[in-house]
């Protein structure tokens, strides 16, 4: 990156596809507020004083020597860019060298600067043009400190045409979430009117910044994953690659998601994502993400899933929107399908993501809800209230089980994570949960739900429909109940006024009694994924079905195998993890008692 501001050549100009749109308070805060990441701060402070339509942004980055601060607010003079073939290259946030002169024609603007290396800093206040009115020596540390003052003074229309205040604070608000989850390194100190606002503390990832912004979100219900993936060639009408051999050839995702059995919200706005340091609108990889979320999150619930994508410049071009929120992005089926199997490698279950924390908040829970019943009575615990009630047991025999969960699906599917540990069925609870012991604690699965995820997944590989022995003979079905199991593959003919027989039906429920029952339910609507969801459903081991070991051992390594085993296909959550260390510190093996007690 170039070390000096500069006047952009007319060539370059002309390429530039938009000038800087300062439309807004959030706008002015993410311009000034991307040049101080840019110059490598680690802390940004920014005040707002919205009834004076005054902003102030403070940084610790490199600063500007005088001859540059004197250029600053030229039209199209930047450090960061110098002939059109930069424009292919864009490593930096800004690079249009609008910004400044943007505020100049439309508030009164202030630089205070000192670079690292100069023994003192200058204070310039700029006239409409942005040229310098006035120059004077500063005392001020290292950094950068941007006045905007009387925004939009000259520009009565524009004032007035803006939204209102409350609503452009919550967009600064965005913005400055937005940066800090590109930018974990970098502090943030937000007051409003002199008084303290919010802050945001550095982090090593988005991990530790995403729970200060979502304050009900838990570090452990979050599941961080990053992935170095090989860029995608350029290739030209004969095939050849285009790629410059000097361009960077590594990319990387680095990925944040809600636990779907743990946190998702009513609405999509936590489904987002990022190239190179900057959240953009990408309405593709958007629904890759929703798509791949897909039966795994209760109804009308969405994700919490970001995504950061850091790809060589080349592949990307910036010059679309004057906010840069849209790009232009080679190969995007490429990227596509690399984020939906980052996605699915997150979800599933292994060695190498579960953490040690993993559920630790309702683990919690349960072993404080044991503790108000016990005899410690510490001051701290409080009775919970109920949780929900479980589904009512639905008595089935294990020979059922044995014939449809045992032959299905004893081929595990592939994992593309290390192994986990053995986990090892213990016991059976009301005949509704497996105890099972892991290496980090002990675990409780739900068998219905765990055995539904099993079967649903093979469903979704496999969609067999085959011939009823005996055909089942349905009355009363409306033309639309017809036309339904008909695209789900089954076979349906007239037979009589107003009755019709089923011919075949989905291999699960072929030799079920409920046959009937179940095809009336598969009529009454949905795709083919719903057919699936109620056909696991229905077939798999219901609660209340007592099972021997080696069938809950069978169970439980076919759960680990599949590719979204924290809910079943409706969001329901299937396992609970109690943890080594949280049984520890309910039965006080922390406590020091003596030698003579055996401890």
């Amino acid at each position: 990156m170039p070390s000096g501001i500069e006047t952009l050549p007319l060539e370059v100009v002309h390429l530039i596809a938009a000038g800087e749109v300062i439309d807004s308070l959030a706008a002015v805060v993410r311009e000034l507020a991307e040049n101080a990441l840019d110059a490598g701060a680690t802390r940004i402070s920014v005040s707002l004083y919205p009834e004076q339509w005054r902003i102030r942004i403070a940084d610790n980055g490199a600063g500007m020597c005088l001859e540059d601060l004197k250029q600053a607010a030229l039209p199209h003079t930047t450090s960061k860019i110098h002939n059109f073939q930069d424009l292919r290259k864009i490593t930096s946030l800004g690079f249009r060298g609008e910004a400044l002169h943007s505020l100049s024609q439309l508030a009164d603007l202030e630089i205070l600067s000192r670079a690292c290396d100069a023994p003192e800093g200058w204070w310039i206040a700029y006239d409409a043009r942005g040229c310098p009115a006035q120059v004077e020596p500063a005392a001020i540390a290292p950094g950068t400190v941007v006045i905007a003052d009387n925004l939009f003074g000259n520009w009565s229309a524009r004032r007035q045409s803006l939204p209102p205040l409350a609503q452009q604070l919550k967009a600064v608000q965005t913005v400055i979430y937005q940066m800090a989850l590109c930018h974990p390194h970098v502090t943030w100190q937000v007051e409003q009117s002199d008084r303290p606002w919010f802050n945001l503390w550095r982090g090593k990832t988005a991990r530790q910044i995403l729970p200060q912004i979502l304050r009900e979100v838990p570090v452990s219900h979050l599941q961080e994953l990053t992935l170095e993936i090989p860029p995608p060639e350029s290739l030209d009408a004969e095939g050849t690659s285009t790629s410059s051999p000097c361009l960077p050839v590594s990319s990387s995702l680095h990925l944040l998601l809600g636990l779907p059995d743990r946190y998702h919200r009513h609405r999509p706005d936590w489904v987002r994502i990022a190239i190179n340091r900057r959240f953009v609108h990408m309405p593709a990889l958007e629904q890759a993400i929703l798509a791949a979320f897909h039966r795994t999150l209760p109804r009308d619930r969405f994700p919490v899933c970001l995504a950061h994508f850091h790809i060589p410049p080349h592949q990307i071009d910036w010059n679309r929107h004057p906010a840069k929120s849209e790009v232009y992005l080679h190969s995007l089926d490429y990227w596509k399908a690399q984020l939906t199997a980052a996605i699915d490698q997150a979800l599933r279950l292994s060695s190498a993501n579960l953490a040690n924390t993993l559920y630790s908040d309702r683990a919690g829970q349960v072993l404080k809800a044991a503790e108000s019943g016990g005899r410690y009575y510490p001051n701290r615990m409080q009775p919970l209230e109920a949780s929900n009630q479980a589904e009512k047991p639905e008595n089935r025999g294990a020979e059922e089980y044995r014939r449809e969960g045992g032959e299905v699906g004893t081929t595990p599917l592939p994992s593309l994570l290390s192994p986990l540990p053995h986990l090892k069925a213990i016991a059976q609870v009301h005949n509704m949960y497996i105890l099972a012991e892991h290496a980090t604690g002990v675990w409780l699965i739900e068998q219905h739900i765990a055995h539904e995820r099993v079967l649903y997944e093979q469903l979704c590989d496999r969609w067999q429909v085959v011939p009823l022995e005996s055909p089942i003979v349905l009355n009363q079905l409306a033309s639309g109940q017809v036309e339904q199991l008909q695209r789900l593959g089954l076979e349906v003919e007239p037979f009589g006024d107003q009755v019709w027989v089923v011919r075949s039906a989905p291999a699960l429920l072929s030799q079920r009694e409920d046959c009937a029952d179940a095809l009336i339910e598969l009529s009454l609507g949905g795709d083919l994924q719903a057919a699936q969801v109620a056909t696991a459903c229905r077939s798999a081991i219901r609660n209340g079905t007592p099972l021997t070991l080696e069938e809950m051992q069978t169970l439980l390594n076919q759960w680990q195998q599949t590719r979204h085993p924290h809910t079943c296909p409706h969001g329901r959550p299937i396992c609970l993890m109690l943890e080594e260390s949280s049984l520890s510190r309910f039965f006080r093996r922390h406590w020091v008692i003596g030698k003579s007690h055996g401890i």
